[in-house]
């Protein structure tokens, strides 16, 4: 048998430290950012004032923003207190009890547009305070103290009130506010011992540690060797863009770059931080491969739009990568002066310096006033979403206005965000007759992952692999949507991705191989074992994990065991977290060690009691074993400690009808659809418990209701048009059968109700 396996995403970003450290790398030291300022007095000058060099202060008269002076904020029924004590900042409010107390600030973290705060916590925590300081001006709605959690506001001993491990910093945020960090859990005491040999991003953050450098300078300076230093003494050399320019062609005004892009070293040094990623280990270096240390989130449901613009805070990287603009070369400092973070020039300035203007800055182009919003590149082609209330971020996916997508994915377009009085039909209408034709745009994907994410085939996200213009990262995504279809590790596409060039193509077909059947997985994963990438590497091990070992040769057993070693190093470095305990647990079922996997799967369930994943792969797990009443009872107490949780419900329902009692069984069920009304197959399996108990006009009028939301689910359109067929009720399964084509008519699965229905399948 197989658990969910789980993976840990950090959703915040950086933060500070508790106990400074030098700490050698290799064999090069750590040496601090000033360290650098004599010989790089501009490069020092930028960084100074930058947000990376006030990433995370000590608290102190000069660092803090906040209004201190006795200040308070009245939310769910508490008051919070910010007030002054013989010269340090404190906050009354409610602590983990839920009683108020005096808690006393250490840090700041961050600066604009908005300031947090961090609070010292037993076992060597630092908390980030669920309240912030605005630090926009005045006149627009800033210095104000707000609540980041604006809907509704988590009580103490919740995972995400401030003192819940949600809100800890030493995983949470700390690798990207801090230099060389070390996080140092100690699972034996429950308690951290995080270092840092820099409380804020330094210069080592990007460059490595710098003493072998200081060491080529001084040697260069003094006659010495400094040739035996090689690349200049520097752990990551970024020097993918030294000589290379962009010149604009005449004809078009489009940019080229003089020398193509070979590497990944620059934008891997950012996407460290500025991607959605979890973390592996912190024994990585700058200018490692990112797959080495992170596992950063591709476009997955939930994260993003179906067309690839941001829902959740995603950050930079995964959209840039959808970008024409990276696909042509473009890195990050071609845009942003890296070391005070700066754009090169301001505005829309930044891309006339690229692009023509007498090509693009024109009405033809951008059909709106020359000089007003509608004409700036920036608004268009990188519209804003707010998160931390305050936090506008840009989409870095400079993607073509597409209102003609929002009525098939739900995504928003820039052009109704503007004309909010207008519906996107009527846009994508005005856009066509301007330009003459329908807008295409560089990013393709968008029909492929609308179908798959409302129930549809497989078959348009193969089509995306077998093209090779399609970026890596949609190519990944499309192989991390096909875990949802059966069968799909044996498609030709996933096996020839398991070959790609690119690092994060093969890393998530690894990953779906990793899930498929045991039977499909050994000679696929075999040849990764040894792969250069840690990432790639520990899926293919942990796919591998349970085969027996005569089906391994003595070189493969030791690939095996040495990569399976990194997955289990890597799960001791999250195993603050629950979904260490999960992932371990889910492990150990599959080598057959069960008591092992009962208790990572009891650890898990102990950390956080509120996650669903961790109850339901324990009660999954006493199910395989044969002990159905225990994992009954384990989702009956996990039900008692989250009654509005979808997942746990639609659980126990299901244990409730393997049981016998098909009553509770059905009311389970219909609670999980009604708690999460958009999950379709929470309501198709309400609807299949409801023919079965011989209810079958209710279970039609449930897949009714839900296929207005879910137009695409095969599933659910062939269960109805089933049962409309068995209650006579033939025109309306034809109906259906032409709604449904219409929405994926190359399906060859239509051909056989078509069959049933007597004729032939009807064209959309």
């Amino acid at each position: 048998m197989r658990l969910i396996a789980l993976v840990a995403i950090a959703t915040l970003g950086p933060a500070c430290g508790v106990t400074p450290l030098v700490r050698p790398a290799g064999e090069a030291a750590w040496v601090g950012s000033p360290a650098c300022a004599t010989c790089h007095a501009d490069e020092w000058g930028a960084w100074q004032p930058s947000q990376h060099a006030r990433a995370m202060q000590p608290a102190t008269d000069s660092t803090v923003l906040g209004n201190f002076s006795n200040t308070a904020i009245r939310r769910a029924g508490v008051t919070t207190t910010f007030f002054r004590r013989e010269g340090r900042f404190m906050v009354r409010t409610d602590g983990p009890d839920g009683q108020l107390a005096e808690f006393e600030i250490s840090h700041t973290f961050g600066v604009e547009p908005l300031q947090q705060y961090l609070i010292p916590m037993p076992g060597g925590r630092l908390q980030a305070f669920g309240i912030a300081w605005d630090s926009r001006p005045m006149d627009q709605g800033g210095q104000r103290w707000f609540p980041l959690s604006q809907d509704h506001p988590p009580a103490a001993g919740d995972p995400f009130h401030w003192t819940g491990y949600q809100q800890t910093w030493n995983h949470q945020c700390a690798d990207c506010h801090s230099t060389n960090l070390r996080k140092e859990w100690n699972d034996s005491t429950a308690s951290y011992a995080t270092t840092w040999s820099e409380i804020s991003v330094g210069c080592e953050a990007c460059h490595g540690p710098g003493s072998n450098h200081l060491a080529w300078a001084h040697a260069r300076e003094t006659g010495g060797a400094a040739s035996r230093y090689r690349r200049m003494g520097l752990v990551a050399l970024l020097d993918e863009r030294r000589g290379v320019s962009w010149t604009a062609n005449p004809s078009n005004g489009k940019p080229a770059r003089s020398a193509p892009r070979i590497t990944e070293r620059e934008i891997d040094t950012c996407a460290r931080c500025h991607a959605r990623r979890g973390q592996l280990t912190d024994a990585v270096r700058p200018g490692d491969p990112l797959l080495d240390g992170f596992r950063p989130a591709v476009i997955e449901p939930g994260l993003y739009y179906p067309d690839g613009q941001m829902r959740d805070e995603v950050y930079t990287w995964g959209s840039f990568l959808q970008s024409r603009m990276y696909s042509a070369g473009v890195t990050c400092s071609d845009c942003h002066e890296p070391h005070g973070g700066k754009l090169r020039a301001p505005g829309a300035q930044i891309c006339v310096r690229c692009h023509t203007p007498a090509q693009y800055a024109t009405t033809e182009h951008h059909l709106h006033q020359p000089d007003g919003p509608g004409a700036d590149c920036v608004a268009c082609h990188m519209p804003t979403v707010r998160y931390l209330v305050v936090d506008p971020r840009h989409d870095h996916a400079f993607r073509v206005p597409r209102p003609d997508l929002s009525d098939l994915t739900g995504a928003p377009n820039t052009c109704t965000a503007c004309h909010t009085d207008r519906p996107a039909r009527w846009a994508a209408t005005q856009l066509e007759k301007r330009l003459g034709h329908r807008p295409s745009g560089f990013q393709s994907f968008a029909e492929a992952f609308t179908i798959q994410e409302s129930g549809g085939s497989g078959r348009l996200l193969a089509a995306l692999l077998r093209d090779p213009l399609q970026p890596a990262i949609v190519r990944a995504s499309a192989l991390f949507r096909l875990q949802t279809v059966a069968g799909s590790a044996r498609l030709p596409e996933v096996t020839a991705a398991l070959s790609d060039r690119d690092p994060l193509v093969r890393a998530a077909a690894v990953q779906l191989v990793a899930a498929a059947p045991p039977a499909d997985r050994p000679s696929l994963l075999k040849p990764h074992l040894r792969d250069p990438i840690r990432l790639i590497r520990m899926e293919a091990a942990r796919g591998l994990a349970g085969t027996p070992d005569g089906q391994h040769r003595p070189e493969e057993q030791a690939a095996r065991q040495t990569a399976l070693a990194e997955y289990l190093a890597s799960q001791e470095f999250l195993a603050d977290r629950p979904e260490s305990w999960a992932n371990l647990g889910a492990l150990r079922a599959e080598q057959g060690t069960i008591p092992g996997a009962l208790g990572a799967l009891q650890v898990a369930v102990e950390r956080d009691s509120t996650w669903a994943p961790s109850w339901v792969n324990l009660a999954d797990l006493y199910r395989s074993i044969g002990q159905d009443g225990t994992a009954r009872r384990v989702l009956e107490a996990a039900r008692l400690r989250n009654p509005t949780d979808a997942a746990i419900a639609h659980a126990l329902g299901l244990a409730l009808v393997r049981s016998g009692d098909r009553p509770a069984a059905l009311a389970a069920l219909a609670d999980a659809a009604r708690l999460d009304p958009a999950s379709s197959r929470y309501r198709f399996v309400h609807a299949v418990a409801l023919h079965d108990l011989g209810r079958p006009g209710e279970a039609i009028a449930v897949l009714r209701t839900s296929r207005r939301q879910h137009p695409r689910d095969q599933a659910m359109a062939q269960t109805l048009i089933g049962y409309l067929i068995e209650r006579g009720q033939a025109p309306e399964a034809r109906r259906v059968l032409q709604e449904v084509m219409a929405g994926d008519p190359s399906n060859p699965a239509w051909r056989d109700w078509a069959a049933r229905l007597g004729g032939k399948a009807p064209t959309p």
